[in-house]
């Protein structure tokens, strides 16, 4: 896989061709955006190594898509029409079921895997790219088994290589899971900010006031509103439905102070405080 086009070369696809050529360094990327500007960036900052259009893919080994999920949907078909027989496409977005829906039936489906690399941060663009960004991350990987086996186990290794960790799982499971664990955190991190803003404008000190664990919990709300509105849009039921229990959590908290029931509070603090225990162990 020496000819990678990297479809979108911002945080993710930068990212990603940032470590490529690090531990491969005779590969060449070719960057593709519809913004110029964008790619001289990456041509800048060494992300890429040459610029390309879509009608390049053809000569591609491999094909790396991180663009917003809405623009993924209706750009896929496109690239796996242009893709060659010993080529491959792979995308790195965060919901999987309509991605992997709207190929399903395309003649070249057995030369696209999907996939979802688990890392980022609330940063975005080409400038936003960092080395070793996905270094012990999970790379989740859905209907593996509908990509030729040649084509995915280069892949694989390749991504294994940067060090990725591979799990599988089908694109339904996925979403569903991801909403809890990435598209809610990112709703209330969003709505906290919102919430103190508005306060702001009357309460002028309230920043001071900021330490480290808003600026943590905040941290999210800096992430692109352009990318992330696709993703709540193609996820609608699961966000919703992580929502209204997230929702019913808050409620009883509420309750609870209004009812100055602090041993039940202490006592919902103590038995989630067991996610000490689970966050940053592999599954």
């Amino acid at each position: 896989m020496k000819n990678i086009y990297a479809i979108g070369v911002g945080l993710i696809g930068g990212s990603l061709a940032l470590d490529i050529k690090r531990h491969r360094p005779d590969t060449i990327i070719h960057g593709i955006s519809r913004k110029d500007a964008t790619l001289n960036t990456a041509l800048e900052l060494g992300l890429i190594d040459k610029k390309a259009t879509l009608d390049d893919i053809e000569h591609a080994d491999l094909v790396i898509i991180s663009i917003p999920v809405d623009a993924t949907v209706k750009l896929l078909p496109t690239i796996l029409d242009k893709i060659s027989e010993n080529g491959l496409v792979v995308d790195a977005g965060s919901t999987k079921e309509a991605i992997c829906k709207v190929v399903e039936n395309h003649p070249k489906r057995r030369n696209f895997l999907a996939m979802h690399p688990i890392a980022g941060t609330e940063h975005s663009g080409p400038t936003a790219a960092i080395e070793g960004l996905y270094k012990g991350k999970t790379n989740i990987v859905c209907e593996v088994e509908k990509t030729t086996f040649k084509l995915q186990e280069k892949a694989l290794k390749l991504f294994t290589d940067i060090g990725m960790r591979i799990r599988y799982m089908n694109p339904v499971d996925h979403d569903k899971h991801i909403a809890y664990v990435s598209h809610l955190s990112h709703i209330s991190s969003f709505m906290l900010g919102k919430t103190v803003i508005e306060k702001e404008k009357n309460e002028r000190d309230i920043f001071d006031m900021a330490g480290s664990g808003f600026a943590s919990t905040v941290r999210l709300a800096k992430s692109s509103p352009e990318m992330w509105t696709p993703i709540f849009r193609q996820n609608k039921a699961n966000v919703i439905e992580t929502l209204d229990e997230y929702i019913s959590n808050l409620t009883r908290f509420k309750e609870l102070m209004a009812a100055d029931n602090y041993e039940a509070i202490y006592e919902e603090m103590k038995n989630t405080n067991r996610i000490k225990d689970i966050i940053g162990s592999p599954t």
